[in-house]
Protein backbone atom coordinates (compact mmCIF):
# COMPACT_ATOMS: atom_id res chain seq x y z
CA UNK A 1 0.00 0.00 0.00
CA UNK A 2 1.46 3.38 -0.94
CA UNK A 3 1.82 6.35 1.81
CA UNK A 4 -0.62 8.08 0.29
CA UNK A 5 -3.20 5.32 -0.45
CA UNK A 6 -2.43 4.34 3.75
CA UNK A 7 -3.50 8.25 4.98
CA UNK A 8 -6.71 7.98 3.34
CA UNK A 9 -7.11 4.61 4.71
CA UNK A 10 -6.73 5.65 8.37
CA UNK A 11 -8.75 8.81 7.88
CA UNK A 12 -11.12 6.71 6.40
CA UNK A 13 -11.24 4.42 9.04
CA UNK A 14 -10.83 6.94 11.84
CA UNK A 15 -14.10 8.75 10.50
CA UNK A 16 -15.88 5.57 9.87
CA UNK A 17 -15.60 4.78 13.78
CA UNK A 18 -15.29 7.95 15.22
CA UNK A 19 -11.99 6.69 17.39
CA UNK A 20 -9.67 4.45 16.53
CA UNK A 21 -6.12 2.59 18.20
CA UNK A 22 -2.77 2.86 17.04
CA UNK A 23 -2.54 -1.17 17.32
CA UNK A 24 -5.82 -1.48 15.70
CA UNK A 25 -4.40 0.70 12.56
CA UNK A 26 -0.86 -1.28 12.60
CA UNK A 27 -3.26 -4.39 11.98
CA UNK A 28 -5.28 -3.35 9.54
CA UNK A 29 -2.60 -1.12 7.50
CA UNK A 30 -0.10 -3.94 8.12
CA UNK A 31 2.34 -1.81 9.06
CA UNK A 32 4.39 -1.13 12.59
CA UNK A 33 2.45 0.67 15.37
CA UNK A 34 5.74 3.39 15.39
CA UNK A 35 4.66 4.10 11.33
CA UNK A 36 0.97 4.37 12.37
CA UNK A 37 1.99 6.92 14.85
CA UNK A 38 4.34 9.09 12.65
CA UNK A 39 1.08 9.02 9.91
CA UNK A 40 -1.27 10.03 13.30
CA UNK A 41 0.99 12.86 13.92
CA UNK A 42 1.45 13.99 10.00
CA UNK A 43 -2.55 13.08 9.20
CA UNK A 44 -2.77 15.61 12.85
CA UNK A 45 -0.65 18.36 11.85
CA UNK A 46 -2.41 18.25 8.11
CA UNK A 47 -5.95 19.20 9.83
CA UNK A 48 -7.69 15.33 9.40
CA UNK A 49 -7.70 13.88 12.73
CA UNK A 50 -6.92 14.68 16.33
CA UNK A 51 -4.47 12.30 18.18
CA UNK A 52 -5.43 10.92 21.55
CA UNK A 53 -3.55 8.78 23.83
CA UNK A 54 -2.97 5.32 21.78
CA UNK A 55 -4.79 6.06 18.94
CA UNK A 56 -6.81 8.82 17.00
CA UNK A 57 -10.10 10.92 17.16
CA UNK A 58 -12.25 11.93 13.93
CA UNK A 59 -13.15 15.67 13.45
CA UNK A 60 -16.32 14.66 11.56
CA UNK A 61 -19.80 14.92 13.05
CA UNK A 62 -17.43 16.06 16.48
CA UNK A 63 -20.07 17.08 19.21
CA UNK A 64 -20.26 21.16 19.98
CA UNK A 65 -19.71 21.55 23.56
CA UNK A 66 -21.85 24.01 25.48
CA UNK A 67 -19.91 27.38 25.76
CA UNK A 68 -18.41 28.09 29.32
CA UNK A 69 -20.34 31.34 29.31
CA UNK A 70 -23.91 29.78 28.74
CA UNK A 71 -22.67 26.50 31.57
CA UNK A 72 -22.17 29.02 33.96
CA UNK A 73 -25.17 30.07 34.21
CA UNK A 74 -26.79 26.77 33.90
CA UNK A 75 -28.44 25.64 37.32
CA UNK A 76 -26.01 27.85 38.51
CA UNK A 77 -27.83 27.87 41.90
CA UNK A 78 -27.97 23.74 42.35
CA UNK A 79 -24.21 23.37 41.19
CA UNK A 80 -23.27 25.92 43.77
CA UNK A 81 -24.95 23.77 46.37
CA UNK A 82 -22.87 20.96 45.41
CA UNK A 83 -20.20 22.51 45.18
CA UNK A 84 -19.79 22.98 48.75
CA UNK A 85 -21.20 19.91 49.54
CA UNK A 86 -18.12 18.56 47.55
CA UNK A 87 -15.33 20.65 49.61
CA UNK A 88 -16.61 19.15 52.80
CA UNK A 89 -15.07 15.96 51.30
CA UNK A 90 -11.74 17.84 51.21
CA UNK A 91 -9.08 17.55 54.01
CA UNK A 92 -5.49 19.09 54.44
CA UNK A 93 -2.91 16.60 52.84
CA UNK A 94 -5.36 15.97 50.32
CA UNK A 95 -4.67 15.36 46.24
CA UNK A 96 -7.29 16.19 44.33
CA UNK A 97 -8.25 16.47 40.32
CA UNK A 98 -10.89 18.98 39.44
CA UNK A 99 -12.41 18.42 35.77
CA UNK A 100 -13.25 21.50 33.84
CA UNK A 101 -16.75 21.24 35.14
CA UNK A 102 -18.38 24.91 35.93
CA UNK A 103 -18.98 22.96 39.34
CA UNK A 104 -15.66 22.11 39.22
CA UNK A 105 -14.44 25.51 39.01
CA UNK A 106 -17.29 26.82 41.90
CA UNK A 107 -16.04 24.01 44.21
CA UNK A 108 -11.70 25.94 43.77
CA UNK A 109 -14.08 29.22 44.47
CA UNK A 110 -15.16 27.60 47.63
CA UNK A 111 -12.15 25.79 48.79
CA UNK A 112 -10.11 27.15 51.93
CA UNK A 113 -6.67 28.27 51.41
CA UNK A 114 -5.45 25.16 52.95
CA UNK A 115 -2.72 22.65 52.17
CA UNK A 116 -3.34 20.77 49.28
CA UNK A 117 -2.28 19.80 45.84
CA UNK A 118 -4.69 20.09 42.69
CA UNK A 119 -4.41 18.78 39.44
CA UNK A 120 -6.33 20.17 36.91
CA UNK A 121 -7.31 20.20 33.14
CA UNK A 122 -9.23 23.81 33.24
CA UNK A 123 -8.06 26.85 33.12
CA UNK A 124 -10.73 28.64 35.05
CA UNK A 125 -10.17 26.15 37.99
CA UNK A 126 -6.36 27.15 38.20
CA UNK A 127 -6.80 30.99 37.78
CA UNK A 128 -8.89 30.26 40.54
CA UNK A 129 -6.87 28.89 42.60
CA UNK A 130 -3.90 30.86 41.82
CA UNK A 131 -4.88 33.75 44.62
CA UNK A 132 -4.39 30.58 47.57
CA UNK A 133 -0.91 30.92 48.07
CA UNK A 134 -1.10 27.31 50.31
CA UNK A 135 -2.93 25.25 47.44
CA UNK A 136 -0.19 23.92 44.90
CA UNK A 137 -1.83 24.11 41.55
CA UNK A 138 -0.58 21.29 38.58
CA UNK A 139 -2.09 22.06 34.88
CA UNK A 140 -2.08 18.90 32.74
CA UNK A 141 -1.41 21.27 29.52
CA UNK A 142 -2.67 19.89 25.94
CA UNK A 143 -4.59 21.02 23.20
CA UNK A 144 -6.74 24.26 24.33
CA UNK A 145 -10.61 23.92 24.19
CA UNK A 146 -11.72 27.31 23.62
CA UNK A 147 -15.20 26.32 24.29
CA UNK A 148 -15.00 24.72 27.71
CA UNK A 149 -11.35 27.08 28.65
CA UNK A 150 -9.67 23.78 29.19
CA UNK A 151 -6.77 20.99 27.95
CA UNK A 152 -7.81 18.41 25.97
CA UNK A 153 -6.11 15.89 24.07
CA UNK A 154 -3.23 12.87 23.78
CA UNK A 155 -0.68 15.45 25.93
CA UNK A 156 -3.10 15.98 28.33
CA UNK A 157 -3.74 12.40 28.92
CA UNK A 158 -0.35 10.92 28.52
CA UNK A 159 0.76 14.19 31.96
CA UNK A 160 -2.38 12.45 33.94
CA UNK A 161 -0.75 9.34 33.50
CA UNK A 162 2.35 11.20 35.42
CA UNK A 163 0.35 11.10 39.03
CA UNK A 164 -2.02 9.06 40.90
CA UNK A 165 -4.36 11.49 43.03
CA UNK A 166 -6.94 10.81 46.37
CA UNK A 167 -9.90 11.72 45.15
CA UNK A 168 -11.45 13.03 41.52
CA UNK A 169 -14.73 15.08 41.27
CA UNK A 170 -15.88 15.79 37.81
CA UNK A 171 -19.16 16.37 36.41
CA UNK A 172 -21.13 15.25 33.12
CA UNK A 173 -23.73 15.75 30.42
CA UNK A 174 -25.91 13.05 31.39
CA UNK A 175 -25.84 10.42 33.58
CA UNK A 176 -28.20 7.35 33.55
CA UNK A 177 -28.34 4.60 35.87
CA UNK A 178 -27.76 1.82 33.65
CA UNK A 179 -25.37 3.51 31.27
CA UNK A 180 -23.22 5.49 33.35
CA UNK A 181 -22.07 8.84 32.89
CA UNK A 182 -21.68 10.36 29.35
CA UNK A 183 -20.40 13.43 27.58
CA UNK A 184 -21.49 15.85 24.37
CA UNK A 185 -17.72 15.88 23.04
CA UNK A 186 -15.41 12.56 22.76
CA UNK A 187 -12.24 14.79 23.43
CA UNK A 188 -13.52 15.75 26.96
CA UNK A 189 -14.91 11.94 27.58
CA UNK A 190 -11.44 10.61 27.25
CA UNK A 191 -9.45 12.79 29.20
CA UNK A 192 -12.08 11.93 31.68
CA UNK A 193 -12.12 8.48 31.36
CA UNK A 194 -7.90 8.82 31.63
CA UNK A 195 -8.24 10.78 35.00
CA UNK A 196 -10.68 8.02 36.76
CA UNK A 197 -7.93 5.96 36.30
CA UNK A 198 -5.66 7.46 38.66
CA UNK A 199 -8.04 8.46 41.30
CA UNK A 200 -8.43 6.58 44.21
CA UNK A 201 -11.89 7.70 44.55
CA UNK A 202 -14.64 9.19 41.96
CA UNK A 203 -16.95 11.68 42.82
CA UNK A 204 -19.80 12.45 40.26
CA UNK A 205 -21.29 16.18 40.80
CA UNK A 206 -24.32 15.73 39.54
CA UNK A 207 -27.37 17.90 39.08
CA UNK A 208 -30.91 17.44 38.55
CA UNK A 209 -30.67 18.23 35.00
CA UNK A 210 -28.75 15.49 34.35
CA UNK A 211 -29.97 12.55 35.56
CA UNK A 212 -31.19 9.84 32.90
CA UNK A 213 -29.64 11.37 30.41
CA UNK A 214 -27.47 9.40 27.82
CA UNK A 215 -25.12 11.84 26.20
CA UNK A 216 -23.18 11.15 23.09
CA UNK A 217 -19.64 9.76 24.25
CA UNK A 218 -19.60 7.44 27.10
CA UNK A 219 -17.60 8.06 30.10
CA UNK A 220 -17.99 5.89 33.02
CA UNK A 221 -20.05 2.67 33.89
CA UNK A 222 -21.76 3.23 37.19
CA UNK A 223 -19.68 1.18 38.79
CA UNK A 224 -16.68 2.95 38.57
CA UNK A 225 -18.55 5.51 40.88
CA UNK A 226 -17.92 5.89 44.86
CA UNK A 227 -19.81 8.52 45.25
CA UNK A 228 -22.66 10.86 43.62
CA UNK A 229 -23.31 14.75 44.97
CA UNK A 230 -26.84 15.87 43.59
CA UNK A 231 -30.11 18.06 44.09
CA UNK A 232 -31.45 14.98 42.40
CA UNK A 233 -33.62 12.69 45.19
CA UNK A 234 -33.62 9.21 43.41
CA UNK A 235 -36.79 7.41 43.71
CA UNK A 236 -36.55 4.33 46.34
CA UNK A 237 -35.56 1.79 42.98
CA UNK A 238 -33.17 3.90 42.12
CA UNK A 239 -32.01 4.27 45.68
CA UNK A 240 -31.44 0.19 45.85
CA UNK A 241 -29.36 0.14 42.70
CA UNK A 242 -26.71 2.85 43.62
CA UNK A 243 -26.62 0.53 46.92
CA UNK A 244 -26.36 -2.44 45.57
CA UNK A 245 -23.40 -0.81 43.64
CA UNK A 246 -21.87 0.56 46.87
CA UNK A 247 -22.54 4.25 45.63
CA UNK A 248 -22.48 6.61 48.28
CA UNK A 249 -25.51 9.34 47.37
CA UNK A 250 -25.41 12.91 48.95
CA UNK A 251 -28.54 14.75 48.19
CA UNK A 252 -28.23 18.44 48.77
Amino acid sequence: MLIADRYERIVELVNERGSIRVSELSTLCQVTEETIRRDLDRLEKAGRLLRSHGGAVSLRDRQPETPYAEREIMNAAEKQQIAREAVMMIKPGDRILLDASTTAWYMASHLPDMPLTVLTNSIRVAAELSGKERIDVISTGGQLSRRSMSFVGHLAERSLELYHVDKMFFSCKGFHLERGASESNELQAMVKRKMISIAEQVILLCDSSKFGIQAFTHVATTSELDVVITDYSPATEQLKQLQELNIAITTV
